[in-house]
């Protein structure tokens, strides 16, 4: 691994998705607030930055093998993927995750009022990233995959309403750092998502769900504002010179 200490976290996790294990438990952020140092995320958190060191240095020295195959995928296929996988992930786990949560609200609500706002705070996660979704897959991919296409066939391409894959991209990274915030404050609110004494099997249940529905959410922002939205700017620029020079 190269010099971690130098390093955002989000380029060690693009470098290594190994990685994301051990930022998760200490629950430093890789996805929006990625740009940061170790030293410096740990700073905010109050989280002792050489356990971090010596975990990812201990992860660095085993045999696996780095996930790099999202960063050579092509464009178009990345954002599939992210579809097909991610997208579909959340369109599956909504409908239960409010259910629970709403039920968790209205039985144990008295006894513990945080569960209120958890239920509050999701269904608002919910209903933003379902818009959020529909942009990415009718807007914004097809034109990232356009993109992929042209470069591929070494053609044109027109320049969309928008001007510029930049322009939707800066409001998808604004949407999904409110979406992540707003995970981060349920998290908490569940104290690290761990169901009290009295709690029932749907309430436990419930902060499954939540806690995987988080950890999915950091890995489905990861793949869009570490790898495909870079990319997909840095091709629209080579795209567009190309075009200019050829007249």
């Amino acid at each position: 691994m190269s010099d971690i200490s130098t390093s955002t976290i989000k380029e060690i996790v693009t470098k290594d998705f190994r990685t994301a294990a051990i930022f998760e438990k200490y629950s430093l952020d890789f996805c929006c607030g990625g740009g940061k140092t170790i030293e410096q995320a740990c700073k905010e958190k109050a989280v002792e930055a050489s356990l971090v060191f010596a975990e990812l240095t201990s992860a660095s020295s085993h045999t696996a093998t780095s996930d790099s195959r999202f960063t050579e995928m092509e464009l178009d296929e990345l954002a599939g993927h992210i579809v097909n996988t991610h997208h579909s992930y959340v369109r599956t786990a909504l409908p239960s995750l409010l259910a629970h949560t709403r039920k968790v609200a209205s039985v144990h609500g008295e006894r513990h009022p945080e569960v209120i706002e958890i239920a509050s705070r999701f269904a608002v996660v919910a209903d933003e990233l379902q818009k959020h979704m529909m942009k990415e897959e009718h807007i914004l991919f097809p034109y990232i995959a356009s993109l992929a296409k042209a470069s591929r066939d070494k053609a044109r391409v027109q320049r969309p309403p928008f001007q510029s894959a930049e322009n939707p991209i800066r409001m998808m990274e604004a949407e999904h750092k409110f979406a992540g915030d707003e995970m981060y404050e349920i998290r908490s609110l569940s104290s690290g998502y761990a169901p009290p004494a009295d709690a029932c099997t749907t309430f436990k249940v419930s902060y499954q769900e939540l806690q995987q529905f988080e950890l999915d959410l950091h890995t489905h922002v990861h793949l869009e504002n570490n790898i495909l939205f870079p990319k997909a700017i840095s091709l629209e620029q080579q795209i567009l010179d190309a075009s200019i020079e050829k007249g």
